[in-house]
Formats: structure tokens, C-alpha cells, sequence
């Protein structure tokens, strides 16, 4: 197939999720079923503690009822087209993994679940270690060929690939709905900025390599390996791969076994059509560490997860001389101090909550000057009780659009029955149960099962042996923290030990410069959040938040190239014998 030949068309890009193909193949019903559903969850009401629960029930949301899944995007016609749009990567009852430059039926499908209704859908095709062994053994062996393809082509068969995607963005937006609960416009946006930062580097990579010149940049010994956490697929894990073939390497990738595999799929099955040397493996981290981390062949490990996953990714690491680029979690807070701009912190407060704040940049603590408490309280809570959240995909009306959310489920119901386990462990170690809303107050489907949400909530004061206390929560659950001096300011912004992002709110810029720079956080923001960012943008963390080299604008490129020193190269990164840092 000749790339023109699956580049998309120019011109508006239709909203296919919500049409029905003409002619789908047959699906096995057993396993990409209607949403089913149980009673759903009563309203917890009633003063607990010192302080009484805030029951977030609002008018706007609790009233609404009778809603209907939206006509077009149930998961049912969703998996269809995409057996209808890549046949080689899914079948009716399962998809495939893609080695050895081929889709292949192997792999036992596990149990799945979306956590939008906890109905059933297609699992992981889950292989042992064998078969990733001799995928990582394949992908070296294209990893050698693509390393000598010439840029021009990397760009014309990265850009066809982009291009497919941007004319099946839709599709690729609501797999992430159904697979990881994210609301459309989040799930879109996600699935743009992954593309829109390809092309910018598409645009930029003649000089990143400094091609032509003594300073000129060349690929690794071996491709890239990937494992990246589930919520964000595009706009992490499919923009690193570009990026990371772009430069002239092979990957390899493991889809996150708690979803995104099925966005992930789609998205290889592009990115193999335009000829890029891509390999996508699903299987249980621990049984696939060494063919995936440790293995020789590797040429770079690009990791995206928890600390306690981190630290065993980096103890697998058999030579920790290889590039390596590690992201962990962090304790992100906001500092406020001597503070008068409270409607500009609410607006920041709201954005916070998008996807229930399952990201790695999102600021769940807040480090509060005691004396500003009543004001911060009288900005914070009506922000948190106004939150909507609910069904991502359920509408009134046949033709009205999909619902504007700030949240849908966590990431599953284990994910939320541990956040309500958490909240009740700060309140055992008397901590002040300054919010807690209500699921009752989401926008949902009749009787559909709605064990993965949560609603939003607040401790005020949690204890010191809080399993929290240290650790981001990874849900809608934060905590205030007061405050009487500027050291004990820095020792709670800093609990965590290194962390990515931090942010101030305060009128005093003196006070600002001086706390900046003793903030143990990779980014700082002085009244505005931080985040990953895009483009020229970099990224990293300090601490035990980031192992490795950094990444982000020119940075992502140098990570995964050698220039003139190779593996002696000094890079922007967290190693073993050194830390260096870019302006950030």
C-alpha cells in the first residue's frame, strides 16, 4: 500500500462514534454485551465525626433522570467497527498481539471489564515470556533495518500513520471512554494533543538530530521498550513511540493490563499499516520483566507508573548504563500563602478534578496558611460540590451531545472501594471529614452498575501515619493541610520526597522566588498548575519521582538518540552519580 493511499482526507473529520457501519462482521455478543448493571449505590447522609458529611447532591445532576446510552456508542457497535476498520489486529471474539510485523492470535484473553458500567469486554491477550523474547529478538533485528532508513521516509510513513489516526480520531477517543472512563471531550483531547505533538516534532527533527553537522545524533543499539500506565495512551504512550521511530528506532510496548489496550491496538494497527517497526505485546508485568526490561537487545526502557513498579523496573535494569527515563509518582501539592486572587484559585481548583485527577501532574494535597483557611474553604467547597460527574456516554435525548463531565469512573471498583477504605483510615486516625459527596449525585443509566465511581472528598488534617500522607491517591480524594510558618510550609509541600509538579498561590513575590526554589518538584507554578506539557516543553521530576534521563521538547529526542559521546553522553536526567537539571 502506497502511504498516499491511507493519509487522511482533507476536509472536516465526521463524528463516526456516533454511526453504525453499514455492514459490521458477525461479534460474539458473550463478550462485548450490553451494559448491564446493579442497584445502585444509596446516599450516605448523616454527621460523622466533628464535622458532618457535605452531601453533594445537586439539583442539576440528581434530577436528571431517565437517561439512555447514548444511539451509536454502545461498546457492542464500538468493537464492530473496529473489526470493520482493522480486521488484521481484531476478531470477533478477541484482539491480537502484533510481532514479528504481524498481528498474531496469540495469547490467552484475560477477564475484562470497562469501568463505565463493569460490563464485560474484550481482555488482554495476555503472552509468556517465551513469545516476548523472541518479539524483543525480532523487534532488534527491525530495529537494525529502520535505524538506516533515511529521515525523509521516517517522516513520510510517521506522518501517513498520524494522518490515518486523525481520520479515525473518534473511534480512538470513544475506546478510551469505554476502557478508561474518560469523558468525550477529555478522551479527545487526549487523542489530539498525542497526534498534534507528533507533528510538531515532525517539523522539528532535522535540527533535534542536527543532521549534517559534527554534532549529529544516530539511533540506539536496540529499539525502545515501553511501559506505560493506562491514562493516557495517546497522548503519552502512542506520542512517545512516534517520536521514539521518528528518531530511528524500533519499539516494542506492553499495553497497561487495566485498559487502554483496546485504543492502543487500534492505534498500532495505523501505525504498522504506514511500515513503522512496531511491536505491541500484552501480559503480566512481573512474568515479562526480563524479555521487556532486563533483556539485552533492549536499547532504551521508557517507564510510566507507580514508584513501587519504578523501583522494580530500575532494580531489573541489568546494565543501568542503558538509557533509561523512569516517571513515578509524586505528592504534587499547592502552597497557599498570605492569598487574595480566590477566584482565579477556583477555576484552577475545578480544571484539577478533570478525570477524577488519575494523572500524575494533579495536586490532590493543599498546604494552607492557617489564617486563610475560612477563605480557602469558602473557595474550595463550592467548586467540589458543583463538580459533575457520571455516565461518560449517557444522554437525556437521542440527539443531544455527549454529557459535559469533569469526571467519569475511577479505573475500576477495586480503585474505588480502596479510595473509600483510605478516606474511612483518616477518619480512624482522626482526621477532619471536611467533604465527602455522594455517588447519588452523578448523572447515570438506570440501574447500571456504578461500583467504579466516586465522588469527590476532602480530609481536613489527616493523621501522620496515613497511608496518604506521603503518596498521591490517584482519585478525587484530597487534603488540607494548615499551616503556621514558611518552614513548615516547605516540609509539607515537600513530604513526598521529590515529586513532578508544585504550585504557589500567594501575593508576595518575594515570598514566591524564595520557596520556589526549595520546592523539591521538577516544575513549579506560581499561581497557575503545572503539567506535563507539550511540544518544547520538558518534563521530568526530582527525587524519588523521576529515575533516569528527562524528557519533553528536545529533550524526548535526546533520550533516545546518541549523539557524538554515546552511552558517556551527560544527559538532563536523575542517575546514579549525578542529577542535572534543564530550565524548566
Amino acid at each position: 500500500m502506497r502511504f498516499a493511499d491511507i493519509r487522511a482526507r482533507d476536509g472536516e473529520i465526521t463524528s463516526p462514534c456516533f454511526e453504525v457501519p453499514a455492514k459490521v462482521p458477525e461479534i460474539d455478543w458473550a463478550l462485548a454485551g450490553k451494559p448491564r448493571g446493579l442497584t445502585r449505590s444509596p446516599r450516605r447522609r448523616g454527621p460523622i465525626g466533628p464535622l458532618a458529611w457535605r452531601d453533594c447532591v445537586g439539583a442539576r445532576m440528581s434530577d436528571v433522570t431517565n437517561l439512555q446510552l447514548k444511539p451509536g456508542c454502545s461498546w457492542a457497535e464500538t468493537y464492530a467497527r473496529c473489526v470493520s476498520v482493522a480486521p488484521e489486529a481484531f476478531e470477533s471474539d478477541r484482539i491480537r498481539n502484533l510481532l514479528h510485523g504481524k498481528w498474531q492470535r496469540v495469547g490467552v484473553p484475560g477477564h475484562h471489564v470497562t469501568p463505565v458500567d463493569l460490563s464485560p469486554i474484550q481482555g488482554p491477550p495476555r503472552v509468556e515470556r517465551d513469545i516476548a523474547a523472541s518479539a524483543v529478538e525480532n523487534a532488534r533485528d527491525q530495529h537494525a533495518a529502520w535505524s538506516k532508513v533515511g529521515l525523509a521516509e521516517r517522516r513520510e510513513r510517521v506522518t501517513a500513520a498520524i494522518d490515518t489516526m486523525v481520520l479515525h480520531r473518534d473511534l480512538l477517543a470513544l475506546l478510551l471512554v469505554w476502557e478508561i472512563g474518560k469523558p468525550w471531550r477529555l478522551a479527545v483531547a487526549d487523542v489530539d494533543r498525542g497526534l498534534d505533538g507528533v507533528r510538531w516534532y515532525v517539523d522539528e527533527i532535522e535540527r533535534q538530530l542536527a543532521i549534517g553537522t559534527d554534532a549529529e545524533r544516530r539511533p540506539l543499539p536496540g529499539p525502545v521498550s515501553n511501559i506505560a500506565s493506562w491514562n493516557y495512551p495517546m497522548s503519552v504512550q502512542v506520542h512517545a513511540e512516534l517520536v521514539q521511530v521518528l528518531a530511528g528506532n524500533a519499539v516494542v510496548a506492553k499495553t497497561p493490563s487495566q485498559g487502554g489496550f483496546h485504543c492502543l491496538t487500534l492505534a498500532h494497527a495505523f501505525m504498522a499499516r504506514a511500515g513503522l517497526p512496531v511491536t505491541l505485546l500484552s501480559g503480566i508485568g512481573g512474568k515479562l520483566g526480563d524479555a521487556l526490561i532486563s533483556n539485552p537487545r533492549i536499547g532504551a526502557l521508557a517507564f510510566v507508573g507507580g514508584r513501587s513498579n519504578g523501583r522494580a523496573a530500575a532494580t531489573s535494569l541489568a546494565d543501568r548504563r542503558r538509557r533509561h527515563f523512569l516517571e513515578q509518582e509524586g505528592l504534587n501539592a499547592w502552597g497557599i500563602w498570605d492569598f487574595t486572587e480566590w477566584e482565579l484559585l477556583a477555576q484552577h481548583l475545578r480544571k484539577g478534578f478533570e478525570y477524577a485527577k488519575q494523572r500524575c501532574t494533579a495536586y490532590p494535597r493543599y498546604v494552607v496558611q492557617r489564617r486563610l483557611l475560612p477563605a480557602f474553604l469558602d473557595t474550595y467547597l463550592p467548586v467540589v460540590e458543583g463538580l459533575r460527574f457520571g455516565h461518560p456516554l449517557a444522554v437525556e435525548r437521542p440527539d443531544d451531545p455527549l454529557p459535559e463531565l469533569d469526571f467519569g469512573p475511577v479505573i475500576g471498583a477495586r480503585k474505588a472501594a480502596e479510595l473509600g477504605e483510605q478516606f474511612d483510615e483518616a477518619m480512624r486516625g482522626r482526621g477532619l471529614p471536611l467533604h465527602r459527596g455522594s455517588v447519588g449525585a452523578g448523572r447515570f443509566l438506570d440501574g447500571q452498575d456504578t461500583s467504579a465511581y466516586v465522588a469527590p472528598a476532602c480530609v481536613l488534617e489527616p493523621p501522620a501515619h496515613w497511608s496518604l500522607h506521603h503518596a498521591e491517591p490517584f482519585g478525587p480524594l484530597d487534603s488540607v493541610v494548615c499551616v503556621d510558618t514558611e518552614a513548615e510550609l516547605l516540609a509539607a509541600m515537600n513530604a513526598s520526597n521529590g515529586c513532578l509538579v508544585a504550585s504557589l498561590a500567594t501575593d508576595d513575590t518575594d515570598f514566591a522566588s524564595r520557596v520556589a526554589e526549595q520546592l523539591q518538584a521538577f516544575k513549579v507554578g506560581i499561581n497557575r498548575p503545572r503539567s506535563r506539557g507539550d511540544r518544547e516543553e520538558v518534563f521530568g521530576g526530582m527525587g524519588e519521582s523521576w529515575k533516569g534521563a528527562f524528557v519533553g521538547g528536545d529533550l524526548l529526542v535526546q533520550a533516545v538518540t546518541y549523539g557524538p559521546d554515546g552511552e558517556d553522553e551527560r544527559l538532563f536526567g536523575n542517575f546514579p552519580d549525578y542529577s542535572q537539571f534543564p530550565s524548566r
